[in-house]
């Protein structure tokens, strides 16, 4: 089995997606960049009426937030590896997202590709395998309606719609305006080479909530898209390969 995440391959990047404010570049998103500067405005002020060293500190706490949402750069998104390369920040440009976040997986079934193809095209079966899915309702042939378990317990919906679809090769989607999460994304078919089934690759692009600090407390829950991802991959092949996915004892498995 082989799960890979897709790189920045040194691809020239788009003057456009280069946000910088001179010194760094941006990766923060404006609401994120706001709450700073209100923060800083709130933490100084009450830094000057206390004084003494609470005072002092909560002062520079404050000039600190400031300069972060001055500058839209955040140093700790850039350790933590959530701040946006190059190819998100164009995608986010492009569709008028405030960031995005770029996934790419893949993954080889010894299954053939028309028979992954007709199954995975049948999205009542996708609950199946993708275990963070509460339940995705046909609306027509090319339109559906997905609910989504989120962190914290709640559930996020969307309308998706097929914008491009080639029969055991390739199926391209996006959400429509209106839903909780904005997204697009396609999985292609693939004959993997040596007859050793087919590799099935999923590229998806969403925009997250709260940018880079959503997707950070979405990564700790174990909630993000990209981890998704993986572990569904990983079940969609024991389920085609074995006919059920292991689970814990208690736990419900999906059974071919």
């Amino acid at each position: 089995m082989a799960v890979t995440t897709a790189a920045n391959r040194g691809a020239p990047v788009p003057r456009y997606a280069r946000r910088s404010n001179g010194l760094w570049d941006v990766n923060m998103g404006g609401a994120e960049r706001l709450a700073s500067l209100l923060g800083a405005g709130a933490l100084v002020y009450l830094g000057w009426r206390r004084r003494g060293a609470l005072g002092t500190g909560l002062m520079a706490l404050g000039g600190w937030l400031a300069v972060r949402g001055a500058t839209g750069h955040s140093f700790a998104y850039q350790a933590l590896g959530l701040a946006p390369d190059a190819e998100e920040r164009q995608i986010a440009d492009q569709r008028g997202w405030s960031s995005a976040v770029n996934i790419e997986r893949s993954i080889t079934i010894k299954r053939p590709r028309d028979e992954l193809y007709r199954f995975y095209r049948n999205f009542e079966n996708l609950p199946r395998f993708m275990t963070h899915i509460e339940r995705i309702d046909p609306l027509s042939d090319r339109r559906s309606h997905w609910v989504v378990r989120a962190p914290a317990g709640r559930k996020v919906e969307w309308d998706a719609e097929i914008e491009d679809e080639r029969e055991n090769e390739r199926i391209a989607w996006r959400s429509i305006e209106g839903g909780d999460i904005r997204n697009t994304g396609v999985v292609e078919f693939r004959d993997a080479p040596g007859d050793r089934g087919t590799e099935i690759r999923v590229r998806l692009s969403y925009e997250p909530p709260m940018g880079p600090l959503g997707r950070g407390v979405a990564m700790l829950f174990r909630e993000e898209p990209g981890q998704q991802a993986h572990d569904d991959l990983r079940h969609l092949k024991q389920l085609m390969e074995a006919g059920e996915i292991p689970t814990t004892e208690g736990q419900p498995s999906g059974r071919w």
